[in-house]
């Protein structure tokens, strides 16, 4: 049967992008012969011309990924969640709304771990668009939430766009000496230090000691045991990976464009396979 309903991904570039095998994989499960996703790489000079392109040749929708997250904003109706964290990655063109989905598909992950979130102290790494969509998720599920960035000033601008976007108040900022011995039961890895193929760093110095018994969430999923999660397994915590992320973010978008939900087990499978198969490469 040939595909009658679309939807894809932009970025650029975006050839090494996992969603169209996570995706395809879901429609073929669910019998959505008529469904198929689709990687288009466009050049940030000439993003609101490349838009006319799926929207003009009758995609659903679509994802976006870096480095355009930010300047679609401009061509879109964000909504409420778009807005409070200052990025669009899901646009459903038939109301050419766009919404942010990493925010969700990360506490998402978080529960289905079964890792507490309301009440505890969560210390997240990062001040870039993953970091304010983990706070962002993190302190409307009741955390207390400090942030720790190489650059102090732009974790600071991060609060203040939580504050002016989104009314979050009481988020602490922190130098990693002071969050060691806060007392945090949750790292949250926002940045990309560790990623393939620097796979040797962490964002915890290894001058200063790791706390023992905590739990790290790193999103970066690429390897799958990031330096830091060695880190925090060597002293008896527990660690995961952000590939659970990935799954349940495309989830949420995949619902949105076909009112259908999607197997996630199945789509984190495939994403495992796949990295799996390029890492063998």
């Amino acid at each position: 049967m040939v595909p009658t309903k679309r939807v894809g991904v932009i970025g650029f570039p975006v050839e090494h992008s996992l969603s169209p095998i996570m995706h395809n994989a879901a429609f073929k499960a669910l019998g959505m012969d008529d469904w198929q996703y689709d990687a288009m790489s466009i050049p940030p000079d000439i993003l609101r011309l490349g838009l006319r392109e799926p929207r003009d040749h009758g995609y659903i929708g679509i994802n976006v990924t870096v480095p355009h997250k930010e300047a679609i904003m401009e061509y879109v109706r964000p909504d409420e969640k778009a807005r409070a964290i200052g990025a669009v990655n899901t646009v459903d063109f038939r109301s050419n709304i766009g919404t942010n989905t990493d925010a969700d598909g990360f506490i998402n992950d978080l529960r289905a771990h079964d890792v507490s979130i309301a009440g505890e102290r969560v210390l997240v790494l990062g001040a870039g668009g993953a970091a304010r969509a983990a706070v962002y998720g993190l302190a409307g599920a009741g955390a207390e939430v400090a942030i720790v960035n190489r650059t102090p000033s732009r974790a600071e601008a991060l609060v203040r766009h939580l504050h002016a976007s989104a009314g979050i108040d009481g988020l602490r900022l922190m130098t990693l000496d002071e969050a060691a011995g806060w007392g945090m039961t949750l790292i949250v890895n926002c940045t990309s230090v560790g990623l393939h193929p620097q796979v040797d760093q962490s964002p915890w110095s290894q001058n200063l000691p790791f706390p023992a018994g905590r739990t790290v969430y790193d999103m970066v999923y690429r390897p799958a045991t990031t330096a830091l999660m060695r880190q925090c397994l060597a002293h008896d915590g527990r660690a995961i990976g952000g590939l659970g992320m990935l799954a349940r973010q495309g989830a949420i978008s995949f619902e949105l464009w076909t009112g259908v939900a999607p197997p996630i087990d199945l789509m984190q499978r495939v994403l495992q396979d796949a990295l799996e198969s390029a890492h063998k490469d």
